[in-house]
């Protein structure tokens, strides 16, 4: 009996300290600290387009710019200064351009570009040579013909100008060498008329001469009435004939 009561309290005593012990153990477990809130997620990057249409002009002409952006608080673009973060303008340069946007914001900076090609219009073509002009062509625009009146060979005095036309002329073209033709109209003989055509030409290099004109460039021939400008019978017509005509060249 006795042993059944001791039986009886170290089974009690064995559960009072199982129980403490699963009390103590329990106290000293350590408090779970709850996890921390997840970090909020870093500001996006900015995202940039930029274009320009045409991409080539003539210079002088125009092209339009056109750009977007994303998640940007500060959009700018070199050459032209702070821009709206979308939009368009026009552009006209002189010369090729590269357009550059930078779109900056709390996730960083964002670049784009686009190049416009300016045309630079041919260099204008030289000026169309003048054409040369031989010494015949001068000596044609140059020396006038000298008109006698009938059966005369003395110079008439409202050509003396010409006579001194033609003599300033030659005068500065010593290279150039001329014939003097002396003419007459029909009437007379062939030998009077031969005759009086040698005198006008020969009246017209002595007064050559006597302006300064080289003798080396003047030869004179007459022919008479033989080789008539007109040929017709009137007054003008005669007038026509009746002249030192001058040639260029010398035969």
């Amino acid at each position: 009996m006795e042993d059944q009561l001791n039986r009886s309290k170290l089974k009690w005593t064995l559960m009072v300290l199982a129980f403490a012990a699963i009390v103590v153990v329990g106290g000293c477990k350590k408090k779970e600290v709850p996890p921390a809130p997840p970090a909020a997620p870093p500001p996006p990057q900015p995202k940039a387009t930029l274009s320009v249409s045409p991409e080539s002009i003539d210079r002088g002409g125009a092209a339009t710019l056109t750009w977007s952006t994303q998640d940007a608080t500060t959009v700018s673009i070199e050459g032209i200064g702070t821009v709206q973060p979308g939009g368009s303008q026009s552009v006209s340069p002189t010369t090729s351009t590269t357009y550059r946007l930078t779109a900056q914001g709390p996730g960083g900076n964002a670049d784009a570009t686009a190049r416009l090609t300016v045309v630079q219009p041919p260099p204008p073509p030289p000026p169309a040579k003048a054409p040369e002009v031989t010494d015949e062509q001068l000596f044609s625009q140059n020396v006038k013909d000298i008109y006698f009146d009938y059966d005369r060979y003395d110079l008439r005095a409202d050509d003396q100008a010409v006579v001194d036309a033609d003599a300033a002329f030659l005068k500065a073209h010593t290279a150039i060498k001329f014939t003097i033709e002396g003419h007459c109209d029909e009437r007379g003989s062939t030998d009077y008329n031969l005759a009086l055509g040698d005198n006008r030409a020969n009246a017209a290099r002595a007064a050559l001469l006597k302006a300064g004109v080289s003798a080396d460039q003047i030869k004179v021939i007459s022919f008479g009435k033989e080789k008539p400008f007109c040929s017709e019978s009137t007054e003008a017509c005669w007038q026509q004939n009746r002249r030192d005509h001058f040639v260029f060249g010398q035969k």
